[in-house]
């Protein structure tokens, strides 16, 4: 299945590169985008130096803390992440009495937890039901949250629809990964004010679910993919050595647990936010007609391999395979830069304080009349080039693979910059409030 239809072929990463007809971005100009465009949240942080979603934390201690911890090392302080604040709160019990050990962090589901040295009145939090099993969830999830469920689960770990075996032994650990992975997918989407709603008790028709599976033996083997909403892991993914296995087979320079989730996403906000809305026409001059078979053009791929010039016109092989693909790739690649950024300024590090300059990209060159959004993205783009060419020789230092494996020419820049509008355009539609007062946040007509 695609984003178009259930009756289409899966869009899916279980197949390699393939050949597809595009349009080379340089030969039309973009109609039919959005007058007066909201700069959006990355291009607001590359303004202004601070991060979308903040990475660097302190405890009330004074200690630094981190994304991923549910306690402080040092003083042993619960801590849990609030996702929509950007927050990692130290918590203090705040409801019945609990137990020595619910103080030291365990989690009954009766339990409720204010913010250190927040007044009585303050939000009240619950720890996500999943802190106590392998996903180690650290979110917290706010008192009065109704579709959280009891015990509750926070804004992550409500998308997961299926989990694998848990009496495999391996699964637990896999399992681990895959949520910490998701997790900091999930604060990313929703730092961009992207819709973040589970399709099991949230939004049924439009929302997003993840299944993590794995074949059983003997069995076709799990394709990664998506399909209306629905993200299929294929478990394995979360082994280290199988996926670096599968990764040197396929001639990949990069695959990762998160860079898979980040790749399905775009499938899914595809269909959210393009199709059938005012972005497909300039969508597809950037990136290709979409209604090419989909199928025939990954099975291309796997006979011919990618098309020799790829490099020029995609961010990846994979990319030139079909129109969607290369959206799902140019979209993951802009979470990367912006979740990358995020981190790199809040501890104070910023492209444009490294000592190294590359040949920077005009306006002009983005071949649109949207100056002021234009220039913010170049921003963005220039501190990324100069990170990661830093990066990459810190990389080199310690004799691994490259931070940032990938060469933008100026085509992927102008399809990342179309990214770039679609989600900015979702952050100013999530601005207006409707008469109901709920923020809306769908940009399709």
């Amino acid at each position: 299945m695609n984003p178009v239809s259930s009756n289409a072929p899966r869009t899916g990463r279980g197949l390699s590169v393939g050949l597809a007809s595009l349009m080379d971005a340089r030969q039309a100009e973009e109609r039919g985008a959005a007058a007066a465009p909201s700069p959006g949240a990355a291009a607001t942080a590359a303004a202004t130096g601070t991060p979308v979603t903040p990475r660097a934390f302190t405890c009330r201690c004074g200690r630094p803390v981190f994304f991923g911890n549910s306690q402080c090392l040092a003083c042993h302080t619960p801590l849990g992440y609030d996702p929509d604040s950007h927050r990692l709160l130290p918590l203090e019990p705040a409801g019945p009495a609990l137990t020595e050990a619910h103080r030291r962090g365990a989690s009954p589901p009766e339990a409720f937890w204010r913010e250190v040295g927040a007044e009585a009145t303050a939000t009240r939090w619950r720890r996500c039901r999943n802190l106590d099993t392998a996903a180690a969830c650290n979110w917290v999830v706010a008192e009065g949250d109704t579709v959280s469920g009891d015990p509750p689960l926070c804004r992550s770990c409500r998308l997961t629809r299926t989990v694998p075996d848990l009496s495999v032994p391996e699964h637990a650990g896999w399992w681990n990964r895959i949520e910490t992975a998701k997790r900091r997918l999930v604060s990313s989407l929703i730092g961009l004010q992207l819709p973040v709603l589970s399709r099991m008790n949230e939004d049924p028709q439009r929302g997003l679910v993840f299944d993590l599976l794995r074949a059983a033996p003997g069995a076709p083997p799990v394709t990664t993919g998506h399909a209306d909403g629905v993200i299929t892991l294929d478990v394995e993914e979360a082994d280290d050595a199988w996926r670096e296995q599968r990764r040197a087979a396929l001639g990949e320079p990069y695959r990762t647990l998160l860079g898979h989730l980040r790749h399905e996403t775009g499938h899914y906000y595809w269909q959210r936010l393009v199709q059938g809305s005012r972005w497909l026409r300039p969508w597809r001059v950037q990136f290709g007609d979409e209604r090419q078979d989909y199928a025939a053009a990954l099975r291309r791929h796997y006979l011919q391999g990618p098309r020799p010039d790829w490099g020029q016109h995609f961010v990846s092989a994979y990319a030139s395979s079909h129109p969607w693909e290369d959206w799902a790739e140019t979209w993951a690649h802009y979470l990367h830069l912006v979740d990358t950024l995020d981190t790199a300024r809040s501890f104070g590090l910023d492209g444009e304080r490294v000592e190294l300059h590359y040949e920077r990209y005009s306006v002009k060159d983005l071949g649109t009349g949207e100056g002021a959004q234009a220039r913010e993205f170049l921003k963005l783009m220039h501190n990324w080039m100069e990170l990661t060419g830093v990066l990459n020789e810190l990389s080199r230092s310690m004799g691994v693979p490259d931070f940032y494996p990938f060469v933008l020419s100026l085509p992927a820049v102008r399809k990342l910059f179309l990214v770039h509008r679609v989600i900015a355009a979702t952050h100013s539609a999530a601005q207006v409030v409707t008469p109901a007062g709920r923020r809306s946040v769908e940009v399709a007509p």
